[in-house]
Parts: structure tokens; sequence; C-alpha cells
């Protein structure tokens, strides 16, 4: 099972969607940075997320969510996380994939 890490914003780059053509099932996604924006409850990508929670882990780093401004607009079944949380997932997981 891979880590896959997605720290781009959805609206600038498609990093979100090129990670949900290659992960496989059984995976993690993490957001990070401004990648967090893909987990915006009601937002552009909502439906893409909610399809994906259906098949794989997803989580928010919690600082970079709380740095944005975004504590409680974040989807529900996205799991936030600390930087140690995140150090964890790294370590439980075969391989990390980062999405640039």
């Amino acid at each position: 099972m891979q880590l896959h890490v997605v720290n781009k914003s959805p609206f600038e780059k498609s990093t979100f969607e090129s990670c949900l053509l290659h992960v496989k099932k059984g995976s993690s996604i993490l957001f990070i940075e401004d990648g967090i924006f893909a987990a915006l409850n009601k937002g552009k990508f909502s439906e893409k997320v909610k399809n994906a929670l259906e098949n794989y882990k997803i989580y928010a780093l919690e600082p970079d969510v709380n740095a944005r401004g975004m504590k409680n607009k974040v989807m529900d079944g996205i799991k936030l996380i600390d930087y140690s949380g995140f150090v964890d997932l790294a370590a439980e997981h075969d391989a990390v994939q980062s999405w640039l």
C-alpha cells in the first residue's frame, strides 16, 4: 500500500486528479499545504473526494487546515492528523508518492 501526498491546490494544478488515476485500492491519500482545498465540504471537488472515500482512507494535515481557516469546512470522512500522525502514516505504508 502507498501513501499518496497531494500538496497542490486542485484549483491550480491537476495533481489530485492525477493521483486518483494511479492510486490503488487500500492505499491512503493525504492532503497537505494547499492540497487541503480538495477537502472542502461542498466544494468543487467534493464529489470526487466522496467517491474516493469509498476505496481509500483520506487524511488532511490539521495544521495546514487551520492555517487556511478551514477547520470546520473539511468533508466528513476525512481524518485530520497532526505532524506526528503524518510520520506514522509514512511509516505504515510501503511507499510514499508525492504529487507535485
